[in-house]
């Protein structure tokens, strides 16, 4: 058999549940079929939300209570745009214009576009609060690894809808689960999070919409959407600062098409361990001892499978 054709089968065999799960990633999941932490009800809550729609909304008073860490992330982020100023001002100026595929010039990052996973940052710390990972490791039904984190700002345009502002699915895994942590109020004209409900693969089948290629990529314009899931079933994630937005974001979506203000959050990404996505942050040294198991996996390095 050539290399190609067996490299092939590989990445089919990624795309069937079972292999997906007993086969590249067995040991996460029976590692965590036999823990017994439990979880609040507003965890379990959005679990659920997750698993009928493909998103869940929650807050960071109700989800993480008193002692979580939403205030000094907020003043963590505050710093990093007060250092920041003059390179938000030329993004701000530079993403008026459009650019080329991949470029996503509407959005700055905060942290660089490749930071380093520092896990003594809020940053990280966020990401692996329990009530965090344990919606990530539940909804999975697997120990996941925490992929990425970054800090964004989405600046108001007047272009055409491109990109990520089109509808999309992300390919990195079978499933894909996203966090945002709004840090500043975010209405229909700040571009929020736009979702197909049912489109994830725990929802049930539906109607492809039409597509074409950007940069290779399937995306899918209102209309043709619309065609396939009537606008009024569209989940608009509108929500004040401190609202937590949970999303497979193997499910169709769309966002960053502010008209009207800008949009400010955080953003975490979940995988399985052995999803073949690329590394999109610097790794620092493997995880310290004395983690407990799902912080180990969240943290540890690349688990290839075949």
């Amino acid at each position: 058999m050539r290399l190609s054709t067996f490299r092939d089968l590989a990445r089919r065999a990624r795309k069937a549940p079972w292999t997906w799960r007993y086969g590249f990633n067995c040991g996460a999941t029976v590692l965590h079929a036999l823990e017994r932490n439990g979880m609040s009800a507003e965890a379990a809550r959005v679990v659920a939300e997750l698993d009928r729609n493909g998103v869940a909304l929650t807050t960071a008073d109700r989800l993480l209570g008193v002692g979580g860490l939403f205030e000094e992330l907020q003043s963590a982020v505050a710093e990093l745009e007060r250092d920041r100023t003059r390179a938000i001002t030329a993004a701000r100026e530079a993403g008026s214009r459009r650019g080329f595929p991949g470029e996503k010039r509407f959005i700055y990052r905060l942290l660089g576009d490749r930071p380093v996973m520092d896990r003594r940052s809020v940053f990280a710390r966020f990401a692996l609060q329990d009530p965090v990972l344990g919606i990530a490791n539940r909804y999975f039904g697997m120990y996941t690894r925490l992929r990425y984190y970054n800090v964004w700002r989405t600046f108001r345009t007047e272009e055409l809808p491109h990109e990520s502002q089109l509808w999309h699915r992300d390919r990195e895994d079978y499933y894909i689960l996203k966090l945002f942590v709004y840090l500043s109020d975010v209405d229909e004209g700040a571009g929020p999070l736009t979702y197909a409900p049912g489109s994830h693969r725990k929802g049930a089948p539906q109607r492809e919409p039409e597509h074409f290629l950007e940069g290779g990529v399937r995306r899918s314009r209102d209309d043709q959407m619309a065609e396939a899931l009537p606008r009024e079933r569209w989940l608009h994630c509108v929500g004040p600062k401190g609202t937590l937005v949970f999303v497979d974001a193997a499910g169709y979506h769309k966002g960053g098409l502010a008209r009207r203000g800008e949009r400010l959050f955080y953003t975490a990404m979940f995988t399985s361990p052995a999803a073949q996505s690329d590394e999109v942050m610097a790794a620092e040294d493997g995880p310290p001892p004395g983690l407990d198991r799902a912080r180990r996996f969240a943290l540890g390095g690349r688990r290839t499978g075949l």
